[in-house]
């Protein structure tokens, strides 16, 4: 009779571990870029079917586990399909059609504060590394650097940091060349990296993607959809709750009646 409790509290955690994942998303529904999450789950009867077809270990030697009709909770994964563009009018907001990151070079917040109390730390690359986003909305320092919201540098196909003047006016076109509007020269081209495997994030090499300059990639989260599933989550969970609440009123009844006899 027990076992209905398990079952309940494991459709329960599973629940609220959507829910997390949910709300994650939809406090990220205008983040630049931002790629929802998703999650898995299957039911014991699946695991157990795959465990049963298992030709890996000898049948004499096979385990089924303990017998638990609850839910398998999975892994969480990414949704990276593309986002909506918006028009920003800034030249430097970039938005990436079709697969592919920018490339840009990371410095942790760690070093970045000790380089600005100390300069010795200022020469000290081992806290940077190269990270890949699609928040394509970029400035000029002061320095006429290409950065991100953070600081951090925008890096050419030469891995280079695109270094611009600041009184000169720039175009940038579907491949990434940033040009000069008045001499026509091309001053450096955008790094895009795509990678086969997104799971993983193996070099891949180079894409096909397009740059839209003067566009930002909104972020791929539905909110309407994101709202209707967290009702559905929500009901699923006080379900299961209910289940253990009678469970518990059957169990009271055991104990404190039928023990009596």
């Amino acid at each position: 009779m027990l076992k209905g409790l398990y079952t309940a509290s494991t459709g329960m955690v599973n629940e609220q571990r959507r829910v997390d994942v949910l709300s994650n998303n939809m406090a990220n529904s205008a983040t630049t870029g931002f790629k929802k999450e998703g999650t898995t789950s299957q039911a014991f009867k699946d695991v157990l079917a795959y465990k049963i077809k298992d030709s890996s270990e000898p049948y004499f030697a096979r385990r089924e586990g303990v017998m638990n009709m609850g839910v398998k909770i999975g892994e969480n994964y990414v949704d990276h399909s593309q986002g909506s563009f918006h028009e920003t009018g800034n030249t430097f907001d970039m938005a990436l059609s079709g697969k592919g990151f920018f490339a840009v070079e990371f410095t942790s917040k760690s070093y970045k504060n000790m380089a600005s109390r100390s300069r010795e730390y200022k020469d000290n690359q081992s806290e940077t590394s190269v990270k890949y986003t699609r928040d394509g909305s970029f400035t000029l320092n002061a320095k006429g650097e290409l950065v991100t919201k953070d600081g951090d540098y925008l890096l050419s196909k030469g891995g280079n940091h695109i270094v611009l003047d600041p009184l000169q006016k720039y175009s940038i076109d579907r491949q990434g060349n940033i040009r000069n509007t008045v001499t026509g020269a091309v001053q450096a081209q955008i790094q895009i990296t795509d990678f086969e495997d997104y799971d993983y994030l193996e070099r891949y090499g180079e894409t096909d993607a397009q740059v839209y300059s003067g566009y930002l990639e909104a972020a791929n989260v539905q909110v309407v959809q994101e709202m209707v599933d967290l009702i559905a989550f929500t009901r699923a969970y006080e379900s299961n709750q209910k289940i253990i609440q009678a469970y518990d009123s059957t169990l009271q009844v055991a104990v404190n009646d039928l023990g009596k006899v």
